[in-house]
């Protein structure tokens, strides 16, 4: 019965990449090149023989190879080291201005934060307490993110349309706004990455879970009826207790 299966012809089954009838009624709708490119493919199930394309399969003809000057475009990661800064320089003075036309409007004209949009200024002190409040001045730990997400992002409506002086200008007024640098500091590719921000030595988190190991026991295994579990990510304070053990939902704890 094998053998006689292994000698009989094979149909393709019907809407199968090897249906002539399929390939006719797709011939109108389907390119020539993608409807080689999916009769090349085949059915998936590895039963069928292949009709091979004249030319290499592509991509559907989706999307393009993006050129040398489009990917220079997108490299403008900017590290805490500083590599990548460009030339150029701003102040505070300048920045206020630059500030007041394009970034006001959103994060207030003190970096208070205005339509619910993100404060720039203050919160210093609040991050170990019931409300954080994350600014550039209280959570960020590098002034060059600062540069970098200014660079890369604002303004809101218009991303990639300051240029360097302006950026570096508003880099220097949002870090004095928030008593970091001096009002006649000059921030520029040598200086953004000097700045110590307030929150550098402290992002960092200390993992309270004890070091486990992952050596399969052999012999002399504890008794799976014997273990304890003396502690939780709930009463360790790591997860919601909404979203702790079933048992202590049913508890109460």
């Amino acid at each position: 019965m094998l053998g006689a299966q292994a000698g009989a012809a094979q149909t393709p089954p019907p809407g199968s990449p090897h249906d002539g009838n399929a390939a006719k009624n797709y011939a109108g709708i389907v390119s020539k090149k993608n409807l080689q490119i999916w009769r090349a493919e085949g059915d998936g199930d590895g039963t069928l023989a292949h009709d091979k394309p004249a030319t290499k399969p592509g991509y559907y003809g989706i999307g393009a190879v993006p050129s040398a000057a489009q990917i220079a475009g997108w490299t403008i990661a900017v590290p805490p080291s500083g590599a990548g800064l460009p030339a150029g320089s701003g102040t505070a003075a300048a920045g206020a201005t630059i500030y007041a036309s394009h970034c006001a409007m959103c994060h207030g004209g003190f970096g208070e934060g205005a339509h619910n949009y993100p404060a720039l200024v203050g919160g210093v002190g609040s991050l170990g307490g019931s409300s954080p409040q994350k600014t550039v001045g209280s959570y960020w730990p590098y002034a060059t993110t600062v540069w970098d997400y200014i660079n890369r992002a604002m303004p809101f409506y218009a991303p990639h349309t300051l240029k360097p002086d302006e950026v570096y200008a508003l880099t220097a007024y949002i870090l004095n706004m928030n008593g970091v640098t001096r009002s006649d500091w000059v921030a520029d590719a040598k200086s953004v990455p000097l700045v110590k921000m307030p929150n550098r030595n402290a992002f960092n988190w200390k993992d309270p879970r004890p070091v486990t190991h992952n050596i399969a026991c052999m012999k002399n295994c504890v008794s799976p009826s014997s273990v304890k579990i003396t502690s939780n990510a709930v009463t360790m304070n790591l997860t919601p207790r909404m979203t702790g053990p079933v048992d202590h939902m049913k508890a109460g704890q």
